[in-house]
Formats: C-alpha cells, structure tokens, sequence
C-alpha cells in the first residue's frame, strides 16, 4: 500500500514546478516585444488602403499614383483600346496568365479579367516592369500601351506583355469602386 506523503508528492517537486512556471512567464515577457516590433507600425498600416478620386479622368488618359512605395496607373480606356485588347487572343499571349488579385486563380489574361469593370473601361495594374523592375512609359510601344525603355517589353493596352524579356503581365493589385469616382486599392 502506498503511503499518503508518497502519493502527494514533496516540496521540493513543487518547488520545481513553480520555478519553472516562473521561468516559463519571465521568458514569455521577454520574448514578447521582439515578435512584437516586427508588426507593421501605424504609418504602414493607414497606408495599406488608400482611396483615389478618378472622377476627372478622360477616356484616353491615365494617373499615375503612389501606393505602398510603387506606382500604379490607372487607366481609363477609349472604345478603340478596349476593342484592340478584347480582339487579341489569349494563345497569342506570353505570359496567358490573368495576374489579377481581382480575379480567380488561375484565370486566363483575357482582356475582362483584367479590368476592373465589365465594361472594360477602368485599368489598374502596377506600374512596375516585371522584367527588372523599371516604370514603363504609357501611350508606348508597338501595341499602344506601355512600354519599357530600359530593356524593350512592349505592353498592350490591357497591360499584358506582348515583346520582349519581360515574363509576365503587369500585376493588377487588390481595387474596388467605392462610388463612381472613387477606386479603393487594397
């Protein structure tokens, strides 16, 4: 049979537990602001949304604004670009990927998922080359749509890469009409 101060334990057993319960809390308090500063700060979090009045853009023209340290164009697009781009077809692409965190995965690169209404008259894409990073000229190159001095790709008017080294589309990031002048990115 076994004893009653066997079976309870000793002081010396709690003793060990409760050390390393407080060594356990002491490492926890320790470690918790160095996870801790590597959250994004304020100034990067109120910048990971921004707003953008569009309502004084004309067809044929675009802006260019600044968002998490990398331009984005936003282009409004004549009938006669929406028609140039909705007549290519998707096999005659490099790159036959949509690249639109809009769209689902793996849609194709036709012209409607790439835009951001159906009627395809609103784009928005980065407007950074995905070769090497440069900023393409707009209104440029051999398709009428951008393209990219530094090393010669030649974008069409839906942003898809149609020659030259780069490898895929320009990007259309995280956007959204708020109203009807208004486009949210992220």
């Amino acid at each position: 049979m076994v004893a009653l101060s066997e079976a309870t334990g000793t002081r010396r057993d709690f003793l060990y537990v409760a050390t390393a319960a407080a060594g356990a809390v002491g490492v926890g308090a320790a470690v918790w602001p160095l996870v801790d500063q590597m959250n994004p700060s304020a100034d990067v979090r109120a910048l990971a949304s921004i707003e953008v009045d569009v309502s004084g853009v004309e067809p044929g023209t675009q802006i260019t604004v600044k968002w998490l340290g990398k331009p984005v164009f936003i282009r409004r697009r004549t009938e006669e670009e929406i028609e140039a781009a909705r007549a290519t077809a998707v096999s005659e692409l490099p790159d036959q990927a949509s690249e639109n965190a809009n769209a689902p995965a793996g849609s194709d690169a036709s012209d409607e998922n790439r835009t951001l209404d159906e009627a395809g008259e609103w784009l928005v894409m980065m407007g950074v080359c995905t070769h090497l990073g440069c900023v393409p000229l707009g209104d440029a190159g051999d398709f009428g749509g951008w393209f990219c001095p530094c090393h010669g790709s030649h974008y069409d008017t839906a942003g898809r890469i149609r020659k030259g080294p780069a490898p895929r589309n320009l990007p259309v990031p995280v956007a959204s009409f708020v109203d009807d002048g208004v486009i949210r990115l992220g």
